[in-house]
C-alpha cells in the first residue's frame, strides 16, 4: 500500500527565483513531508519536443540524489508523457513518440530508476473510435516491447475509459495502472477486470476547488480495489484523481497529506482501522421499529 502524486504540482510562488535544483529539492521535501512513499519532481511534462534520454535520466538522478542526501525512504519515479495523448497535441505520430520514449525508458532502467509512469490524460477517443484504439495500443506496444528491469505504470485520467474494453489496457505489459475515479467512475469496471497480479492506483482524491476531502472514501476505494481478483492491499496505491492545476500549492499539498494518511490507514490491521475511521462511515443504522399495531 502506497501513496503518490499524479501529474504536476501547482507552482510555488515562494520559489519562483530558485534554481531548478533548489525548486526540485523543495518539492521532494514537500511530498516526503506529507508522507508520500512514491514521489516525483512534480514538474510539468515537456510536450514541446521528443524526449532526450540523457536529459531525462539526469533529471531523475538529480531528484533521486535529493532523497538520498536527506536520508529519505521514498522511491523517486520518473513520469513521461504517453505517446497517444502527446501526439494529439503535437501532431507528431504516436509511433515517433513511442520510439523516443522506449529509448528513454531503457536509459532510466539502466540508470537504476525502478518506477516509470506513462501519463495518458487525453485518451477518451479510444473509447468510441476503433481506429484510435488501435493507434493507442500500437504505440504502447512499440514503446514497451522488450523493456525489462523497471516497473512500468500507465496513468489514465480525464474520464470513463471502460468502453475501450479491458484487453485494450491489460494485454499491454504494464505492471500497474492508475485510474481517475472521479471524472471516470465507470473505470471501476476496468479495475474489477484487471488481473490480480497487476497493481492498481486509485485516483480518488478530488482535484476540484470544492471537492470532497473525505479520507474514509479513499480507504474504501483502496480496500475495494484490493478485493478485486484477489489483488490484495499490497498491490494498491492511492493518489489524486487528476491535475491539481486549479488549486494553490498549499491546498494541493494538504490534499496529498490526506491521501498519504488514508494509505497508511488502509494498510492497518482491520481492528485498528475501525478505530481510525469516522464511526458514521462504518456504523449500521439502527433497526426500524415496527408500529405498535403491526403484525409479525
Amino acid at each position: 500500500m502506497f501513496s503518490t502524486l499524479l501529474g504536476a504540482l501547482p507552482r510555488d510562488p515562494t520559489r519562483d527565483d530558485a534554481t531548478d535544483e533548489d525548486r526540485i529539492q523543495g518539492t521532494i521535501a514537500d511530498l516526503e513531508g506529507v508522507g508520500l512513499e512514491l514521489v516525483s519532481d512534480g514538474e510539468p511534462l515537456d510536450l514541446t519536443t521528443l524526449p532526450d534520454a540523457a536529459m531525462v535520466v539526469a533529471g531523475w538522478r538529480r531528484a533521486n540524489a535529493v532523497v538520498a542526501a536527506a536520508g529519505g525512504a521514498a522511491t523517486v519515479k520518473q513520469v513521461l508523457p504517453g505517446p497517444y495523448s502527446v501526439s494529439r497535441d503535437m501532431r507528431i505520430a504516436p509511433e515517433a513518440w513511442a520510439v523516443a520514449l522506449k529509448e528513454t525508458i531503457a536509459a532510466l532502467a539502466a540508470a537504476g530508476c525502478s518506477f516509470v509512469e506513462i501519463d495518458e490524460p487525453d485518451a477518451l477517443a479510444i473509447s468510441v473510435v476503433p481506429s484510435e484504439r488501435r493507434r493507442f495500443v500500437d504505440a504502447h506496444r512499440r514503446m514497451t516491447d522488450g523493456i525489462a528491469g523497471v516497473h512500468l505504470s500507465l496513468t489514465l485520467t480525464g474520464g470513463n475509459l471502460d468502453a475501450a474494453g479491458p484487453s485494450t489496457f491489460f494485454d499491454l505489459p504494464y505492471a500497474s495502472y492508475a485510474f481517475d475515479l472521479i471524472a471516470g467512475p465507470d473505470n471501476w469496471r476496468l479495475i474489477a477486470a484487471a488481473p490480480g497480479d497487476r497493481g492498481v492506483i486509485c485516483g480518488a482524491m478530488s482535484a476540484a476547488p470544492g471537492g470532497d476531502l473525505n479520507r474514509e472514501v479513499l480507504v474504501w476505494a483502496a480496500h475495494y480495489a484490493a478485493s478485486t481478483s484477489g489483488r490484495g492491499i499490497a498491490r494498491v496505491g492511492l493518489a489524486n484523481a487528476s491535475s491539481f492545476a486549479g488549486l494553490t500549492r498549499d491546498d494541493a499539498i494538504r490534499r496529498l497529506g490526506i491521501v498519504a494518511q488514508a494509505a497508511r490507514m488502509a494498510a492497518a490491521d482491520p481492528k485498528e482501522l475501525a478505530g481510525m475511521l469516522d464511526p458514521r462511515a462504518i456504523r449500521l443504522p439502527p433497526p426500524r421499529r415496527r408500529n405498535a399495531g403491526s403484525r409479525g
